[in-house]
C-alpha cells in the first residue's frame, strides 16, 4: 500500500502543474494575441518575448507534467491491485472519460500554440479568455469524482459545473464590460 501512495503522490503532483501549465500557457496565447494588435516596434518586441515564454512553460512544464502524470496514473492503475479494482468501478470509467477529454483540451492547445508561434491569429481574446476555462471545468469534474467515487453523483456535480460554467461566462460577460468602459 505504501508503494502505491508513492505513485498516487507523484501522479498527484505532476497533474497539478500540468493544470498549472494548462492555466497559464491560454493566459500567455491571450497576451500574444493582444500584442499582434499593437504598434511596430512594440508588437515585434512583446511576440518574441511572449514566443519565449510560451515555449519554455509548454515544452519544460507542461508536457513534461502531462506525460509524467500519465505514465505515474497507468502505473498505479494497471500495476498495483488497488488500481485494477478502481478499474472495474463506475466512476472511475467517467473520469477517464474526463481526463480523455483533458488529452483533447491539451492537444487543441498544443495546436494554438503552434499557430501563435507562427504568427497565425486565428483567435480573439474573448475566445481564450473563454477556453481558459475548459480546464478549470475539467478539473472540477475530476477533483469531485475522485474525491465522492461515486458515478451517480457525478450527475448532479455536472448539472454543479454546468452552473459553474455559467457563471463564469456571466463574470466574463461583466469582466468585459468594465473592461470596455475603462478603455473608453
Amino acid at each position: 500500500m505504501e508503494y502505491y501512495n508513492y505513485l498516487k503522490s507523484l501522479h498527484l503532483i505532476f497533474v497539478i502543474t500540468w493544470f498549472a501549465g494548462l492555466f497559464y500557457i491560454v493566459r500567455l496565447f491571450v497576451y500574444q494575441i493582444e500584442a499582434a494588435q499593437k504598434p511596430s516596434p512594440e508588437k515585434e518586441i512583446l511576440q518574441k518575448q511572449y514566443k519565449i515564454m510560451t515555449y519554455r512553460l509548454w515544452y519544460i512544464i507542461t508536457w513534461p507534467s502531462a506525460v509524467l502524470a500519465s505514465i505515474f496514473a497507468f502505473w498505479m492503475l494497471l500495476f498495483t491491485d488497488l488500481g485494477q479494482a478502481w478499474l472495474k468501478m463506475p466512476w472511475m470509467h467517467v473520469k477517464l472519460g474526463f481526463v480523455f477529454v483533458l488529452y483533447l483540451y491539451h492537444g487543441k492547445c498544443h495546436q494554438i500554440f503552434k499557430q501563435l508561434q507562427n504568427d497565425e491569429v486565428k483567435y480573439t481574446t474573448n475566445f481564450m479568455r473563454l477556453w481558459n476555462e475548459g480546464a478549470t471545468i475539467i478539473l472540477f469534474a475530476v477533483v469531485f469524482l475522485v474525491i465522492l467515487k461515486n458515478a451517480v453523483n457525478w450527475i448532479y456535480g455536472v448539472v454543479g459545473i454546468f452552473l459553474f460554467s455559467l457563471l463564469i461566462m456571466l463574470g466574463f460577460k461583466f469582466y468585459k464590460r468594465i473592461r470596455e468602459r475603462n478603455q473608453s
